[in-house]
Formats: structure tokens, sequence, C-alpha cells
């Protein structure tokens, strides 16, 4: 099993920035790319921005150029750097592992707002 925690929602105005982090823990070897997803309410899930193992990146296209994905192997955790909020940016923000042979496991989610 992989465990994740997240952490950096909050409150921010339009324009502004913030820094999800998310470290995950347990069967680390098994992790082959981490990555974000959002949900706004009333809407599905959709993929925000994943890195391999290998730093391979895969963004949204509602978001490149304004959001930036790493990772720090050393530490065990991604990053998602989010510049020039909008407020359709608002959602929960999960944090994905996807593993060899389990597939994703998720975090608990933590919520960004962005005020107009």
């Amino acid at each position: 099993q992989v465990h994740m925690v997240e952490s950096g929602g909050g409150l921010v105005q339009a324009g502004g920035s913030l820094r999800l982090s998310c470290t995950a823990s347990g069967n680390i070897a098994s992790i082959t790319a981490m990555g974000w997803y959002r949900q706004a309410p009333g809407k599905q899930r959709e993929l925000v921005a994943v890195m391999t193992n290998g730093g391979i990146t895969n963004y949204a296209d509602s978001v490149k150029g304004r959001f930036t994905i790493s990772r720090d192997f050393a530490k065990n955790t991604v990053y998602l750097q989010m510049n020039g909020l909008k407020p359709e940016d608002a959602a929960f923000y999960y944090c994905i592992s996807d593993t060899k042979w389990v597939g994703i496991y998720w975090g608990q989610g933590t919520r960004v707002t962005v005020s107009s």
C-alpha cells in the first residue's frame, strides 16, 4: 500500500499562487508516477498534472503555462506550483500515486478556493 499526505491548499485571490505538497509513504518502490487530479463541485474529476519516475510530465491544457509539477525523489514528495490562479481552478485537489501492480492510490484531498 501507498499512503499520501497532502498539504498546501487554502484561499487565494485570483492571480495569486499556491503550492501543494504530497508526501508518499509505504511501498514507495512500487510507484511509477505521482501527480494531481482535481474535482470541482458538480464536475468530473480531471487530471491536472502527472510526472513519471523518468521525469515525463503531462498537464491539462487548462493549466499549461501556469502550473508546474515537480518531485523530490529523496523525500517521496510531489509538488504542484500553481500560479496565476483563476476562479475556475477552485476545486478539491487530490494527490495520486500510480503503482506497478495495484494501480492508483489517492490522497484525501486538499481544498483550493480562488476568490475573484
